[in-house]
This record gives structure tokens, C-alpha cells and sequence, in this order.
């Protein structure tokens, strides 16, 4: 049999390294054991305390390093080394210090590890001890320690230090300059960042992959389009077009920056991809709400075998959500668990809140309480997913269950004002909002006082609310004076919500909605001259409004009805279907709401209008398509009507159904003849 050589035994250790196979290295080991003679060579016991260490196995190669009587540089920093690899920080600065009282000097190896170590445990006097012995050794013009000292004192912020020690340096690499150009943008100063670039191209610095895609962050966080897009230009120019990272990078800038059909040209003209680019694409669609794009460029990767990724899986779950795509979100979600992300918080968080956003409480109370660890947004999510559920009772008690493990914010106070609204807890909104400076620490801000004016509207308090109105210290928002005129819509208060309208007008002369609802407003309270001149005003200013629709989710097909709708190619078992569920509503009580047909009609024709809104279309169309028993969802653009609330309740207790509808404000679940709104909608 051939004995292998110590520089084959060396090489096998290194391929058990770059294999991370352990069982390799432990068989070299165990070789290396049984063909020397004691002791080990220097090179191969040094080859073993690196191997143990970064296979991160750090009891093995302590006590080879212990074993071992002639200790020395090499082998202490591959030990400190391979700490540093593995997150073993503490560690790494404690072999340092026993290095250090053996008389054993640092090389400039040892000294980036034990920086980096005082820059991830935040330790500055630490950092400055080992900054002082760099000085004494004389390798602080080293570039490599010099440029891991700059990083630590930039990363634990003592900007002062940092830019000191970059002025005295007698040469700067590309290292420096990137590590500076990337702590300045991780440090919130994007201008300071492109600034030193600027600074390193006048010096003939030749920026690498790392510059780039620094500077393009840089870009994204200010808005700096046209200084992105001149850097593209440089890039292509530069050779490093065919930079997978840097491609990355451009993708993740035109994204951040609202420019999705840039992104994508730059996606579909790489030649080669890797997981990180497709994550890019995928979160530049779902940021941008191109949320059905975001998950055909995911399905996409898939195909292509590409590996999940938190990141990744996090961003669709997010797409999922916008949609209010339920049955899409729970096949993420398999694949999560399939490729164990589903534990990460992130994707734990994103999935809290896709539930709750499609009206699945149930899983969103189940993927909340599988999280091992939960972050505020972990929080806010689950209490925002009661909110819209208008559990108000719920929302509160989980708001102050929270208060022992995380610190509300600005979001969770929006969420639990939210929730009082729409569970009608006038009192209990009022005392929270008012005890936000002083109990929170939280300034209230236009999201807050929306909150209030629909809190007050929706319990029928309109005049209160405009009083409240009156006295914001700040500006009344859109979504402030809008709360105020669809409160007026609902209490038949038109000349309150002609004053709400105006001011709406003024912020927004644009928006189609608030026109159209002041004009259902007084069709409602029969001015019909006032409606129409209102939706003649739209047309003479060449306002269009919105088309209405409802659509429900049936055999992984979408279908989308409008009002009136006949076009579905089961439109004779629709029709049926309404006609019957019509008889057993009259039959149960039921009596059309003809305020809503906003026409100036026959009371008769009243009720044949609003017999055919697309919501009572598209719940006709789930009770034909959809199998008996299994919940009907139903989403719409717009918010429902009364009448439509009305025969839904009724509709729930006849077909014995539950029935989720999901409108641009809440979800509205109808079950046993009741809606979980309480009818405070």
C-alpha cells in the first residue's frame, strides 16, 4: 500500500475544508496518527488546528493547539481564524489574549480576525487596545490591518477615529476605499458615500464589483435615478456588465427606485443568474406592486431549480399577500417548510401578515404562535390581522401581551386605532389615542387622527368628527377628510359631506373615488340634479371612474365579475342561482336597500339594480362553482354597499355557507346570519 505523503496528507485536509466534510478530516487525522511518528510536524499541526476550527469543531482545535509545544503565530491565528469564520467572536478575542501572554506578536493575519471580532461585539476599547498594539508593531500601515482597523472603528461609530486613521493612511487599496464608501451608506449617509467615490475615480481609483454595487446602494437610498443610471452606463462601459453581483446590484437599484421594466431588461439580458439575482427580481415587482409579476418570476426560478431563500420566500409571501392570493400563500408556505426557511422571522412575520391579509385568521393566529421568535413586526402583523377583522377584543388583548416582550410603535398604534374603529370601541380608541405622547412616547400622526374621525364616523358620531377635525393640530390628510364624507354617505349627512368633499377636492382634485361617492352621497338622498352635476363636473374635467368589480378564486382560475355581468360562460346557472337565493331571502325577511341604486329608477327597476351588483354576481358564482361546505371568498375593489351587506348576512344563514368578502377597507365575514363588522363598517 502507498503511504500518502505529509503534503498529501496537508491537501486532504484542505479538501476536507473546502468539502466541509468533517469525516474526511477526522480520516486524515486519524492517518496522519498512524503514519508519522510523534510529534506531528509544525505545517500538519497547524493544517489540523484549521481544519478543526473552520469546520467550526472549536474543542478539537483548542486542544491541538494545547498539545502542541511549539505554539506560534501561524497556528494561534488559525485558530482565531477559524473563531472569527464560525461567530465565535468572544472566543477569538480571548485566544488573542492568550497568544498575547505567551509573548507571541500578532502578523497582520491575527490583527484583521481580533478587529473584526471588536467591531461584531461592539467592544471600541477593545478595538482601541488592539488598534495600539497594531501602532506598536508597527503594522498599522499594513493596508490589510489598516483597513481592518478603519472598518472596526467605522462600525461601532466612532466616526471621529475612523476618519483619522483614513487621513494618516500612506496608501489606501480598493479595500479601504470600499470599506469606507460601504460603512458611509450603512451608516445612513448616502451623499457622503458618493461623494468618496468621486473622491477615489479622481485619485485613478479602479472601482471592483464591490464599489459598484456600494454606490448603486447609495443611489437607491437617496433617490439618486439619473446618478444610477450614469453609473450603468460606467459599468457596461468598464467590462462589468457580466458581473453576476453587480448585475444584481443594478437590478436592486431600479427597483428601489420605481423602475421595474429596467430591472427586468437588465434580468432577462444576464447571461448567467444565481439565486441572489432572482431574489432581486422577484423583491423589485413585489416593492413596486407588481405582485402577480413577483410570483411568475418566482414560479419561474423554481423551474430553473433555483434555491429558496428567506429573503426570497419572505418577498412572494409578501406578493401572496397583495393579492389576497390564500391558496397561492399556503403553496409558499409548503415550500418554506419543504426547504426549512418557514422558521426564519421573516418569513414567519411575512406569513403572519399574508394570512391576516387574506382574511385567514385561523392560520394567522397559527403561523404566529409557531414562531420561536417574534420581532415587532411579528407583533404588529397579527394585531393588524384582528384589526381588519374587527376583533377588537382580540387586537387588545394581544397589544398588551406584547407590551412585555416588545416596545409598540408608530405601526402598532395605527393597528390598534384601526381595530377600535372597526369594532366600534369608540371609548377604549379615544383613551389609547390620547394616552400615546405620554404612555408611548409616540407623537400621533395622520394615520392616527384618520383612525379617530372613522372611529367617530362609523359609530355615527359625524358631527363630533368634523369637531374633531376642526381642532388637528395638523393638516387634515386625504385619508382624514375621506374618513369624514364616506361617514357622511353612510348616516345620510350630505351637507357635512359636501365640506369633506371640497377639501377632498382640493388635495386630490384627481381621484375618481371621492367623486363618485359624494355623487352617490346625494343619489341617496335623492338630489339627484346634485348627483348628476357632480359626475357631469368628472366628465367635463376628464375624470374617469373606476370600474367596480368582484372576483372569487375557483379550480386555481380567477374569475371577475362587474355589475350587470352576463358575459361568464356559466352565466344561465348564475342567474338561476340569484333568482333562487332572491326568493329564500324575501322568504326570510329580506327587503331591498334602494338607496343604493343611485339611479333616479321606479322603485321596481331600484330593486332590479341592485339585485345584479358584482358581489351578489360573484357569491352566486362560488355557491355554483365551488363544492358544498368550503368557504366562499370574495374580493373587491371597492367597498361593499349596504344592500349587499345586507343580503349576505341573510345569504350565510340560508346556503349555510360562510362567506368572506373582502372590500378596499376590511374584511367582512358573514356566518349564521351575522358579519364579524357588527355592522360598524
Amino acid at each position: 500500500m502507498t503511504l500518502l505523503t505529509p503534503n498529501s496528507l496537508a491537501s486532504l485536509l484542505e479538501t476536507a475544508v473546502s468539502t466541509r466534510s468533517s469525516v474526511l478530516g477526522r480520516a486524515t487525522h486519524a492517518q496522519i496518527l498512524k503514519t508519522l511518528q510523534c510529534p506531528i510536524p509544525a505545517f500538519l499541526s497547524i493544517h489540523l488546528i484549521s481544519m478543526y476550527s473552520k469546520l467550526d469543531l472549536p474543542n478539537s482545535a483548542q486542544l491541538l493547539l494545547q498539545l502542541n509545544p511549539t505554539r506560534c503565530v501561524v497556528s494561534w491565528t488559525a485558530l482565531i481564524s477559524g473563531s472569527v469564520q464560525n461567530g465565535y467572536f468572544l472566543s477569538a478575542l480571548l485566544y488573542f489574549s492568550k497568544m498575547r501572554r505567551e509573548n507571541i506578536q500578532p502578523n497582520d493575519f491575527t490583527l484583521p480576525c481580533a478587529f473584526k471580532a471588536s467591531a461584531t461585539l461592539c467592544l471600541p476599547f477593545t478595538g482601541k487596545q488592539i488598534h495600539a498594539i497594531a501602532v506598536k508593531l508597527g503594522q498599522i500601515n499594513d493596508e490589510f490591518v489598516g483597513c481592518s482597523a478603519f472598518d472596526m472603528y467605522s462600525k461601532i461609530r466612532l466616526k471621529r477615529e475612523a476618519q483619522q486613521l483614513f487621513d494618516e493612511m500612506p496608501a489606501r487599496n480598493i479595500s479601504v476605499w470600499n470599506a469606507y464608501i460601504c460603512n458611509a451608506v450603512l451608516d445612513g449617509r448616502p451623499r457622503k458615500a458618493i461623494d468618496t467615490f468621486i473622491e477615489f475615480r479622481q485619485v485613478g481609483g479602479e472601482p471592483n464589483s464591490i464599489t459598484f454595487c456600494a454606490f448603486l446602494n447609495a443611489c437607491s437610498d437617496a433617490g439618486y435615478l439619473d446618478l444610477g443610471r450614469q453609473l450603468h452606463g460606467f459599468v457596461i462601459r468598464s467590462g462589468f456588465e457580466g458581473d453576476v453581483s453587480v448585475a444584481n446590484g443594478i437590478i436592486d437599484f431600479y427597483g428601489k427606485c420605481k423602475e421595474v421594466g429596467l430591472a427586468e431588461m437588465v434580468f432577462t439580458g444576464m447571461g448567467r443568474r444565481n439565486s441572489v439575482s432572482w431574489c432581486s427580481m422577484v423583491a423589485a415587482c413585489e416593492q413596486n406592486d407588481e405582485k402577480e409579476k413577483a410570483c411568475v418570476v418566482f414560479f419561474m426560478g423554481r423551474k430553473e431549480g433555483i434555491e429558496l431563500t428567506d429573503y426570497m420566500v419572505s418577498s412572494v409571501i409578501s406578493a401572496c399577500a397583495g393579492l389576497s392570493g390564500l391558496e397561492l400563500g399556503r403553496s409558499v408556505h409548503a415550500l418554506a417548510v419543504k426547504a426549512c426557511v418557514a422558521g426564519d422571522i421573516f418569513v414567519g412575520s411575512a406569513l403572519v401578515d399574508m394570512y391576516g391579509k387574506c382574511g385567514s385568521i385561523e392560520d394567522c393566529e397559527q403561523a404566529f404562535h409557531e414562531m420561536s421568535d417574534r420581532n415587532l413586526v411579528s407583533w404588529n402583523a397579527m394585531i393588524s390581522g384582528y384589526a381588519r377583522q374587527g376583533d377588537v377584543d382580540m387586537a387588545i388583548t394581544l397589544f398588551e401581551e406584547m407590551q412585555s416582550e416588545a416596545v409598540p410603535n408608530y405601526i402598532t398604534l395605527i393597528s390598534v386605532l384601526s381595530a377600535c374603529s372597526k369594532g366600534g370601541a369608540v371609548k377604549l380608541g379615544i383613551e389609547i389615542f390620547e394616552s400615546m405622547r405620554d404612555r408611548y412616547r409616540i407623537e400621533p400622526g395622520a394615520e392616527h387622527y384618520a383612525c379617530i374621525v372613522d372611529m367617530l364616523g362609523r359609530a355615527g358620531m359625524v358631527e363630533r368628527a368634523y369637531e374633531f377635525v376642526q381642532k388637528m393640530p395638523i393638516r387634515p390628510t386625504i385619508s382624514v377628510w375621506g374618513a369624514l364624507l364616506n361617514a357622511c354617505r353612510v348616516y345620510g349627512k350630505p351637507e357635512l359631506g359636501k365640506i369633506a368633499a371640497d377639501n377632498l377636492f382640493k388635495l386630490d382634485p384627481k381621484d375618481a373615488g371621492n367623486h363618485v361617492l359624494l355623487s352617490n352621497m346625494f343619489a341617496a338622498a335623492g338630489r339627484w340634479e346634485e348627483a348628476t352635476l357632480v359626475r357631469k363636473e368628472m366628465r367635463d374635467v376628464g375624470i374617469k371612474k373606476g370600474t367596480g368589480c368582484s372576483w372569487v378564486t375557483a379550480k386555481n382560475k380567477v374569475h371577475v365579475f362587474q355589475a350587470k355581468d352576463a358575459s361568464h360562460e356559466r352565466n344561465s346557472e348564475i342567474q338561476a342561482m340569484l333568482v333562487k337565493l332572491r326568493t329564500d331571502m324575501q322568504a326570510a325577511g329580506y327587503m331591498p336597500d334602494t338607496n343604493y341604486a343611485l339611479y333616479d329608477l321606479e322603485e321596481e327597476e331600484k330593486m332590479t339594480e341592485v339585485g345584479y351588483h358584482s358581489e351578489k354576481i360573484a357569491l352566486a358564482f362560488g355557491l355554483v362553482a365551488l363544492p358544498p361546505g368550503v368557504p366562499i371568498r370574495i374580493t373587491k375593489n371597492l367597498r361593499i354597499c349596504v344592500d349587499c351587506h345586507s343580503a349576505f348576512k341573510f345569504i350565510s344563514g340560508i346556503v349555510e355557507r360562510e362567506i368572506i368578502v373582502r372590500d378596499n377597507t376590511r374584511f367582512h365575514r358573514f356566518r349564521d346570519s351575522q358579519c364579524t363588522c357588527r355592522d360598524f363598517w
